[in-house]
């Protein structure tokens, strides 16, 4: 029993061991094959791979061209934007001056008033609102 255990370890040992060839794709020098044949098929599987590595590589940055295009998308939008909200803060800076202008007239009068008179007045005034409640 012990001997079949052993032989059926080593045989697996050795089953395991070998592995099969596999064609890892890639480009192959051609030019060591002696027959037009092999040659012929040689250069065939290397114009395979090269096809299929430049549509791998034109799908690939395809999908990077899309993805700038639609960043720089949002980022026209996003400029847009802030472009409206400093137009919209540029005319309500100019509106601010002619309301300065209209109000000027009621900073003239509180800029007569000496500063002293105003600190006293607003205690009474202050006592004449609470009076008046």
């Amino acid at each position: 029993m012990i001997p079949r255990c052993g032989c059926a370890f080593f045989l697996f040992v050795l089953g395991a061991g070998t592995a099969f060839a596999q064609d890892v794709p890639g480009i192959e020098i051609c030019t060591a094959e002696k027959t037009m044949e092999r040659r012929t098929s040689c250069l065939q599987s290397n114009v395979e791979f090269l096809q299929k590595t430049i549509a791998k590589l034109a799908l690939d940055h395809q999908q990077k061209l899309d993805a700038a295009r639609a960043q720089i998308d949002a980022l026209k939008t996003n400029v847009v934007t802030l472009q409206k909200a400093v137009d919209d803060l540029k005319a309500a800076q100019a509106k601010a001056p002619d309301n300065a202008k209209k109000g000027d007239t009621s900073t003239l009068k509180d800029a007569s008033t000496p500063k002293d008179a105003t600190a006293k007045d607003a205690p009474a005034k202050d006592a004449v609102k609470e009076g008046g409640k």
